[in-house]
């Protein structure tokens, strides 16, 4: 495991440098001056929504882990800066419903069983013209699997392993001595994965339109991470369905609801 996994303050800050200089600008491009208000889903310790507080907008930050929600109020504390985040399921909070210009959905949508559903819900939350904020990783790149989360040094580095089948991934976990709360995740995560293909089915079947796609052969937080510029994916490889997904290390979309 990245010792910014355990260091969780240290992946705030990272969260919010790369959501400053690469997620506001790519939404402001899109859609012109910022919206006031943003939600987060999945929002984890607030990284993301750090910057969109510095600049005025209204916050709230809503995820399931009763943890990160109260590292995020910790963090943005620290930092004079005002949030609303809760411990909750998003579908439970009606009275946020229909409030929300911009919601980010960022790193979440791998993990969501039946993805469809869940975007036509999120539309219950937007205002009438809003939009969201889509960004995952592609199934097949090297670590879409997530396997950097894992404790063990060697699984953590290990590119591409979350392709071979479900009996030699747990069996080369166990091998290494992974611990099966961290097993049960990442096959977990390879029961729900994301290929760029499944996303744009889904975006359809839940009543959206693409606005706007974005992917990137080197992701623009490995720049925060690593220390490498950020380099979008060629219009070549982009344009080739299905042998996209292995070198797309991150997939940014702006949604609107359909008709608009």
């Amino acid at each position: 495991m990245q010792e910014r996994h355990i260091n969780r303050e240290r992946y705030f800050e990272e969260q919010a440098r790369t959501s400053k200089k690469y997620y506001i600008p790519y939404i402001a491009e899109i859609i012109g001056d910022l919206p006031d208000k943003v939600l987060e889903v999945g929002c984890g310790e607030g990284g993301n929504l750090l910057p969109f507080a510095e600049q005025g907008c209204e916050i709230v930050g809503v995820d399931i882990a009763t943890l990160r929600i109260e590292q995020a109020r910790t963090f943005f504390s620290r930092k004079n800066q005002k949030g609303l985040f809760i411990a909750s399921d998003i579908f439970l909070l009606r009275d946020l419903r229909k409030h929300f210009p911009l919601i980010l959905i960022h790193d979440v949508i791998e993990h969501i069983g039946d993805k469809s559903q869940f975007l036509s819900d999120m539309k219950s939350y937007l205002v009438s013209d809003g939009i969201l904020f889509v960004a995952f990783p592609a199934w097949q790149m090297p670590f879409g699997g997530h396997q950097q989360i894992a404790e063990g040094r060697i699984i953590s580095h290990l590119p591409f392993i979350h392709l071979l089948p479900d009996i030699l991934y747990r069996w080369l976990m166990i091998l290494c001595g992974e611990k099966e709360d961290t097993i049960k995740e990442l096959l977990s995560i390879k029961e729900t994965k994301c290929t760029i293909e499944m996303f744009r089915n889904v975006v359809r079947q839940a009543g959206y339109r693409i606005i706007d796609q974005q992917l990137y052969f080197i992701n623009p937080h490995y720049e925060t991470k690593f220390g490498l510029s950020p380099r979008k994916l060629c219009k070549l490889i982009s344009s080739v369905p299905y042998l996209r997904n292995f070198f797309s290390t991150s997939c940014f979309y702006i949604l609107r609801k359909a008709g608009l």
